[in-house]
């Protein structure tokens, strides 16, 4: 057997492997003496069908078999010892020349190469959002636990800033894409943005039912959703008449701003200050949206990579590829849309994996039974489990580790985690102060 390399350009290459008949002979032959051994043919005994019978009923297809094996093993064999980085699999260039009745075999495959590339992490500026939570934040914030933690005081009729209680209804048409509704809910005045649905609310006793349209109703028209009971999607624009029972009125007392609220928000003597309060409020608010902020740093930086780090690819050969890869052929214009879309992806892929070999920053397994041991103990922290010891960590951790899927799912999850790492550490970042609405606006613009 002899396998060559040719290289066409720096992006596409052809292997030819050369088999001949010594190199296959052997393990056919020995195959159909197996055969022939085995073999229940009407008139003869088991184990004395003549070779030639053998040899014409199966010989061609051992042969294919046979030739195939040997071709997949020795090209993975010579991929792996020459360290050829490619790209795809190796297309089959002349497989419908080969004539299985000759006794030696020339078979080529097209390659598609890695780009050779460099990546400049410094070479562009990407901005580092820091999220602050400004005093709006903190004070509505404040409001809420005060509210949260308030009393509920019984009124006879409904003021402005009033809580009210009631069944909204609505008999739905046969025809209408919105179901019946028959839904119990509590909201304020204060998210009620339709002047005249409000003017309708106020002055409104216990017993009442008033008639509300839907549209423009509320403030948030999320709140459709979870006052009314629709869908994520007719929320949005909902355009019906609902009609309001009225059950309940009440008036909620903000709880005062002392010790005993502090100590049933965070825990005795842990805060002792309204001021002490507001800082915690903003600490808490601000690694809340470190998560936020890290997700889009680690997005721009992959942007910015991309568009920055140049180098082509051997699109002809890829897209040939993705037409026949699939568990279903494309045609050529669906191989040619598909590589379009899937370009970008592969671009950082590439991207990625260089400087996950170049950085060392490819997970051990080490570093993914801590991970997964750390997610376990914050698990059980929530369920109040504080201190479980190494035992039970260990054989949640083994258990979790003998799911293929987990193991694929937390890997991905300590790779991106330790990417973002080396983006903070090594790209060139400008922090920016923005409040969590600027941000809002600057992310999803």
């Amino acid at each position: 057997m002899n396998i060559t390399k040719k290289n066409i350009d720096d992006l596409n290459a052809v292997l030819t492997v050369e088999i001949v008949k010594d190199d296959y002979e052997g393990k056919v032959e020995k195959i159909l003496k197996d055969y022939r051994r085995n073999a229940n043919i009407p008139g003869f005994r088991k184990g004395h069908v003549p070779m030639g019978m053998i040899k014409k009923q199966h010989g061609k297809a051992v042969l294919i078999d046979e030739v195939n094996r040997l071709l997949q093993d020795s090209l993975q064999k010579f991929i792996t010892e020459e360290k050829l980085d490619i790209l795809g699999h190796p297309l089959p260039k002349n497989e419908d020349e080969i004539d299985w009745d000759s006794e030696d075999y020339s078979f080529e495959f097209e390659l598609g190469l890695t780009p050779k590339f460099d990546v400049d992490l410094k070479a562009h500026e990407t901005i580092q959002y820091k999220i602050v939570a400004d005093k709006k934040m903190i004070d509505n914030q404040v409001k809420t636990i005060r509210k949260q933690y308030g009393k509920l005081i019984s009124k006879k009729e409904v003021e402005e800033g009033d809580e009210i209680t009631g069944v909204f209804t609505y008999e739905a048409p046969e025809d209408s894409e919105i179901a019946s509704i028959d839904k119990t809910a509590t909201f304020s005045t204060a998210e009620v943005k339709g002047k005249t649905q409000l003017k309708a609310l106020i002055g409104a006793k216990p017993g009442d039912k008033i008639t509300l349209k839907t549209k423009g109703l509320f403030v948030d028209e999320h709140d459709n959703q979870r006052l009314l009971g629709v869908s994520h999607d007719q929320a949005h624009g909902l355009a019906i008449e609902v009609t309001l029972e009225i059950k309940e009125v009440n008036q909620r007392e903000l709880a005062e701003m002392n010790q005993e609220l502090f100590d049933k928000i965070f825990g005795e003597g842990k805060v002792t200050s309204e001021e002490e309060l507001r800082d915690k409020i903003k600490e808490d608010a601000e690694k809340q949206f470190e998560q936020q902020s890290d997700q889009k740093l680690l997005n721009d930086v992959v942007e910015t990579l991309i568009d920055n780090t140049k180098f082509d690819l051997p699109a002809e050969f890829l897209t040939r590829w993705i037409a026949v890869s699939g568990e279903n052929p494309l045609t050529d214009e669906e191989a040619k849309a598909e590589y379009e879309r899937s370009e970008k992806g592969l671009r950082y892929q590439l991207i990625e994996g260089k400087l996950r070999v170049e950085n060392n920053l490819n997970a051990t397994f080490e570093e993914l039974k801590q991970y997964a041991k750390d997610m376990i103990r914050v698990q059980m922290a929530q369920f109040g489990q504080m201190n479980p010891s190494e035992e039970e960590l260990d054989s949640i951790t083994a258990r979790i580790l003998s799911n293929q899927e987990e193991v694929e799912r937390m890997t991905e999850q300590l790779h991106t985690n330790k990417m973002l790492q080396f983006f903070k550490e090594n790209a060139k970042l400008k922090t920016k102060e923005v409040t969590f609405d600027d941000f809002v606006k600057t992310a999803y613009a």
